[in-house]
């Protein structure tokens, strides 16, 4: 057994190992898992729910966000090597792929159990926050998911830690680190959602569409730095949802103020 003995790996096993781009999703994966227990407690619902309910929706997650990925993608990376599909270890998730499979699934999942959508999208939709921050720290050990090229005193000008700094320096260029700046605005949002809108909330749903609103407009400005986008018809996909997250949030977030149910204190 050896603890890191690669940037990108966490710990070997003989032939096995285990990446920091699989710990830092499930890293995220189990704070998200935990701050919508502690909603669905609030709320007055069997903490039994949400264990059933996680463990598919990360596995429909991270298979919706690599098809998205392998997509646009196809012609660079997949079309030569279609076997390299199934190297996610190697990254390639794109999250917004994985927010559309994981909302179908959650439609699913809590129509089924009779619990309203907008309720559940409440109390699970802040944590989703962290969990992207987490994983954008999985893009950083795989030295993948960052910006322009920049100057060694631009990035000391950012007051990083050194090991951020040295990391990203690649293939001979010190690169803009975009996961850093997505991670960031991922924590915030967080905050205001879960400490501010929450407190204040009057209506369903505000948290849910609020989350798209705040992650729309980061993905959009962030995606502005990034020289490893995705393309459709020669604009940057990413860009292109975000600017669609803002919309349906904006509408949903007005809908929910105007003539949505009340919030109620359990279930």
């Amino acid at each position: 057994m050896r603890l890191f003995p690669s940037f990108n790996t966490f710990i070997e096993i003989g032939p096995l190992s285990i990446q920091w781009y699989a710990l830092c999703i499930l890293t995220g994966a189990a704070i998200a898992y935990f701050i919508g227990q502690y909603n669905f407690k609030k709320l007055g619902y069997s903490k039994e729910i949400l264990s059933d309910y996680v463990f598919g929706l990360l596995f429909v997650g991270i298979i919706g966000a690599r098809i998205w990925y392998v997509i646009f993608m196809w012609n660079e990376l997949y079309a030569s090597n279609p076997m390299e599909i199934f190297m996610i270890n190697h990254g390639g998730l794109a999250i917004q792929g994985g927010i559309f499979t994981g909302l179908l699934y959650s439609c699913f999942f809590f129509k089924k159990r009779d619990i309203p959508f907008l309720i559940a999208g409440d109390a699970i939709m802040p944590g989703v926050l962290i969990a992207q921050a987490c994983g954008r720290w999985g893009n950083f050990f795989n030295q993948e998911a960052y910006g322009s090229a920049v100057s060694l005193n631009f990035l000391k000008s950012l007051h990083l830690p050194q090991f951020i700094i040295d990391k990203m320096y690649i293939h001979g260029t010190y690169y803009q680190p975009t996961f850093l700046y997505e991670s960031i605005g991922c924590v915030l949002g967080f905050l205001i959602i879960f400490f501010v809108i929450r407190k204040f909330q009057k209506k369903q749903g505000i948290q849910f569409f609020s989350y798209f609103i705040w992650y729309g407009i980061i993905r959009f400005f962030i995606e502005s730095f990034r020289t490893d986008s995705l393309y459709v018809f020669g604009l940057k996909t990413a860009q292109l949802v975000s600017i669609a997250f803002v919309i349906v949030g904006m509408i949903g977030f007005i809908y929910c103020h105007l003539k949505g149910n009340r919030v109620k204190d359990s279930a």
